[in-house]
C-alpha cells in the first residue's frame, strides 16, 4: 500500500512537471509583459494593479457570467446543452461554399472606398485608402495549441504565399483564435507593422517580431500610421493563452480604422455594454461595422454579443452596414453552427438594416453592385434550425 502511495504521488509530481514544463516551453502560449511593457501596463488607467490584471468597465462582469445559469439551476438541460451531449449541428456537415478567385489586381486601389474578403470567423483581409492590412488572421488548422483541438472546417480560402503585399496585421486581442503564432512568423520579415492591444507585444517578440514593427494601444489611444488612423476603442471580453493561469495580462480591444474618405468598426470579441454607444457618438457613423455574432451562449453573454445585442451594438455604433463575423470556421459554443447568420439576417431584416452576408473570400468592394445570397440556407441538415 505504501509503494503504491508513492508510486502515484510520484507520478502525479511528473505529470505536474511535465504540464508546467509544456507550459512555460510551448512556444505557442507566447510571453508574459514585463520590463518595460510590464510598467506601461501598470500605469493604464484599464489595470487594476491590485488584481494586477486588466478590467472591463465593469470589473467583476466576467467573474459573475452565467450566474443563474449553473449546472444546478437546470441540471437536466445542462446536460443535454454540453460539448460533450448536444443534439445541435455544431460543425456543417459539408465544405462550406467559398469563392476561390484571384486577389483582384487593383485590390489596393481604395482611395475612396473600402475593399473586404472574409476569410470565415473573425479574419478579414482588407483594403482602405489604398492600404492593405489583415485583421485577427487565423491560417492555422487549429486555434488551439493542441492541433487536434478546434479544427478549422475547411482550409484556408486562401493561401498564406498568396496574401499581397500588405502594410498592417490588426489584431483585437490574443486568444488562440484571433492571434495565430504561424501566421505571425509568416509575415515577421516582411514590411508589416503591427497594431495591438496594450500588453500582445510579448508574444510578438517570442515569435520573433522586430519591436520597431509594433505598436501598441491602450483604449481611446489614436495614432496616425501610413495615412490612416486607428483608434483603439473598448471591448467587453478578456485574455490569455494559458488558460485560467495567467488570465487578462493583456488587453482586449475593438478597432475603429478611418481613411480620409471611410471609416469602419472591427468589434474583436465583446459582449454588449455601453461601450458602443460611446464609440458610435464619438466616431460614428461607420461604413461598415463587423460584428462579433457567433459563438454565444446565455452563460458566457458577458463576453460574446447574443443575436438580439448585436443588432443593438449596431444601431448603438451607427453603422450604415453590418458584416456579421466570429462564425462559419470554429465550434466555440453549443449553438447551430448557422444560428449566428440565421438569427442576424431575421433581425436586420426585421428592423430594415443594411447587412452583408459575403460567402468566404467573397470580394467586396463598399458601394459597388455586390451579390449578396443566403447561402447557408441550402447546407442545413441533420437538425432542424428554428425560424429558418
Amino acid at each position: 500500500m505504501i509503494h503504491n502511495k508513492f508510486f502515484i504521488a510520484i507520478l502525479t509530481i511528473a505529470l505536474v512537471g511535465g504540464l508546467v514544463s509544456f507550459l512555460t516551453s510551448c512556444e505557442q502560449l507566447g510571453s508574459l509583459p514585463s520590463g518595460t511593457i510590464k510598467e506601461k501596463i501598470e500605469v493604464s488607467p484599464n489595470f487594476d494593479r491590485n488584481r494586477s490584471e486588466f478590467v472591463n468597465r465593469r470589473p467583476d462582469v466576467v467573474r459573475n457570467m452565467g450566474e443563474g445559469h449553473g449546472f444546478w439551476s437546470d441540471p437536466l438541460r445542462r446536460i443535454q446543452h454540453n460539448f460533450f451531449f448536444n443534439d445541435n449541428e455544431t460543425k456543417p456537415l459539408s465544405i462550406l461554399p467559398e469563392d476561390k478567385q484571384p486577389i483582384p489586381q487593383d485590390f489596393r486601389n481604395s482611395n475612396q472606398t473600402i475593399k473586404f474578403s472574409w476569410l470565415g470567423h473573425s479574419s478579414i483581409l482588407l483594403s482602405i485608402g489604398n492600404k492593405i492590412m489583415l485583421i485577427d488572421p487565423i491560417f492555422s488548422s487549429s486555434a488551439s495549441p493542441f492541433s487536434g483541438l478546434v479544427k478549422r472546417y475547411q482550409p484556408p480560402v486562401i493561401a498564406l504565399e498568396d496574401i499581397p503585399e500588405i502594410d498592417f496585421i490588426l489584431i483585437s486581442h490574443d486568444h488562440y483564435d484571433h492571434l495565430d503564432m504561424a501566421t505571425i512568423k509568416h509575415f515577421r520579415t516582411k514590411d508589416v507593422k503591427y497594431i495591438v492591444p496594450l500588453g500582445v507585444s510579448p508574444h510578438l517578440l517570442r515569435w520573433g517580431v522586430d519591436p520597431n514593427k509594433i505598436i501598441e494601444f491602450d483604449w481611446w489611444d489614436a495614432q496616425k500610421i501610413g495615412g490612416l488612423t486607428f483608434i483603439c476603442t473598448p471591448a467587453q471580453h478578456f485574455s490569455g493563452r494559458l488558460g485560467p493561469l495567467k488570465n487578462n495580462k493583456s488587453l482586449w480591444a475593438s478597432w475603429v480604422v478611418k481613411s480620409p474618405s471611410n471609416n469602419f468598426y472591427f468589434s474583436g470579441d465583446s459582449g454588449y455594454d455601453t461601450h458602443y454607444k460611446k464609440i458610435g457618438e464619438k466616431y460614428g457613423p461607420f461604413d461598415l461595422v463587423f460584428m462579433d455574432s457567433g459563438q454565444y451562449n446565455i452563460r458566457w453573454k458577458a463576453v460574446h454579443n447574443m443575436p438580439d445585442e448585436v443588432i443593438r451594438g449596431f444601431q448603438d455604433l451607427r453603422g450604415k452596414n453590418l458584416i456579421p463575423i466570429h462564425w462559419a470556421m470554429f465550434t466555440l459554443s453549443l449553438h447551430n453552427w448557422y444560428d449566428p447568420i440565421v438569427e442576424s439576417t431575421k433581425l436586420a431584416d426585421k428592423f430594415g438594416l443594411s447587412i452583408m452576408t459575403p460567402r468566404i473570400g467573397q470580394f467586396v468592394e463598399m458601394g459597388a453592385p455586390n451579390i449578396f445570397e443566403k447561402w447557408w440556407i441550402r447546407l442545413i441538415g441533420g437538425v432542424s434550425a428554428q425560424n429558418r
